[in-house]
């Protein structure tokens, strides 16, 4: 009997190949992808800045010497982090587009992003960062570092609600990017999830440009852990739970001090001291996620596609009939056998056993007495397990395709006739 095609199960970084089928899929499809996206992005910022220049000129605000308007700190972060969420929908349609699959498979393997596993890792993350981040303060300032006045409550609160509503879809834009995209595209060529996962590490890092040595090691550290994250929790919500809540705080720390949000210092700039501390957090978060791991039942792979029954090879060439007396598919089979003769429910009657010349005879597993679970005819005295071969004839049976009674096998002989239906 043929054995039913397995679907082959992928894991995250091989989701690219899931439209390996496609009719017009090519191997070259997640390198064109790669280009088309940063492409397809490049021209939506543009868009983006012609219609927020605009804006700001209507609305009066002054120019600085690029002759870009001067927001303010808050407006014009809320600016600079609506900018990069806008990487979101261009790098989806391109998903769907270029790379021929569902554009939530850069989500999760479950094709959608989990909102329950995003939320807990979420909560997961802000008390081991946010000890992480106090632990920060605790270092000595560096000479020569301002004192940092305090902006006030309602200054911080308005801060704090925007970064709060838009400082995760910028982390979420950049997860989408380096841990979802650039990693399936190179797992469509490597096996390996580790291989896979260096360079879109090395990409973040130098996306943030060039600061410090220990800056760039704290965010290939980040992009790795967040990688792994990804590839071991089958989505992107363990890391934009991470990258999300890592950012609030910090874009929260910079909002509490007058002018913190207009300094362009970033991650890449970080010293020794501080990265030391955001390395601790960044591998308690790992931890903990795969604790939660170990108690949670979390889909991690996703089932490919399975190519046709036959190859192309052989289209046009007919199929064979079916079964000389053998229904078609999905009409109704006689039973005459009510129970199984091993008494494990209803018995459907074999190939050939509706009449005479209707094909070779094949006899129901365990004819040869009860419960024996083997293909063959009864045992030749009637006695259990002697499973001759298919060669003796049922009880009553000509041997030569002839019709069975419509009652059970020996109902009412004796022990040389085999074993009877048990309920």
């Amino acid at each position: 009997m043929t054995q039913p095609l397995l679907a082959e199960q992928l894991p995250y970084h091989r989701l690219a190949r899931l439209a390996r089928l496609a009719p017009r899929y090519r191997w070259w499809r997640p390198l064109l992808g790669t280009v088309v996206v940063a492409v397809a992005y490049m021209i939506t910022l543009i868009v983006l800045m012609i219609v927020v220049a605009a804006l700001g000129a209507g609305m009066g605000y002054a120019e600085d010497a690029d002759g870009w308007p001067e927001f303010g700190p808050v407006a014009g972060t809320a600016v600079d982090l609506l900018t990069i969420a806008a990487g979101i929908p261009v790098l989806l349609l391109i998903v769907r587009w270029i790379g021929g699959r569902p554009a939530g498979t850069v989500s999760s393997v479950t094709g959608r992003l989990r909102w329950r596993w995003l939320a807990l890792c979420a909560l997961t993350a802000v008390p081991i960062l946010g000890l992480a981040m106090g632990a920060m303060f605790l270092l000595p300032a560096e000479p020569g570092d301002p004192e940092g006045q305090w902006v006030g409550w309602s200054a911080f609160v308005r801060a704090l609600a925007m970064l709060v509503v838009l400082v995760p879809l910028q982390a979420a834009a950049e997860e989408y990017v380096f841990r979802g995209w650039l990693t399936q595209t190179a797992g469509a060529f490597l096996r390996s999830p580790w291989i896979a996962l260096v360079p879109q590490a090395v990409l973040f890092a130098a996306a943030h440009g060039w600061g410090t040595a220990w800056g760039f090691v704290d965010l290939v550290v980040f992009g790795v852990a967040a990688g792994w994250l990804t590839w071991r929790t089958g989505g992107l919500e363990a890391s934009i739970a991470l990258h999300a809540v890592n950012n609030v705080l910090a874009f929260g720390v910079s909002a509490a001090v007058v002018d913190g949000l207009s300094s362009d210092e970033t991650a890449a700039d970080a010293s020794w001291q501080l990265v030391v501390f955001d390395v601790v957090g960044i591998a308690l978060y790992t931890a903990a996620v795969a604790w939660w791991l170990r108690r949670r039942r979390l889909q991690r792979t996703a089932a490919a596609p399975q190519p046709p029954a036959f190859p192309a090879a052989y289209a046009g060439v007919p199929m064979p009939p079916q079964w000389p007396g053998y229904p078609a598919p999905g009409a109704s089979v006689p039973t005459p056998w009510p129970v199984h003769p091993g008494g494990h429910g209803p018995y459907v009657a074999p190939p050939g056993a509706g009449g005479p010349g209707q094909g070779s005879f094949v006899t129901p597993p365990g004819a040869g007495g009860p419960g024996q679970g083997s293909f063959g005819a009864p045992s030749a005295a009637g006695g259990p397990g002697q499973g001759r071969s298919a060669a003796a004839p049922w009880p009553g049976e000509s041997g030569q395709g002839a019709a069975l009674p419509p009652s059970a096998p020996n109902a009412g002989g004796g022990e040389g006739g085999g074993s009877s239906a048990r309920a």
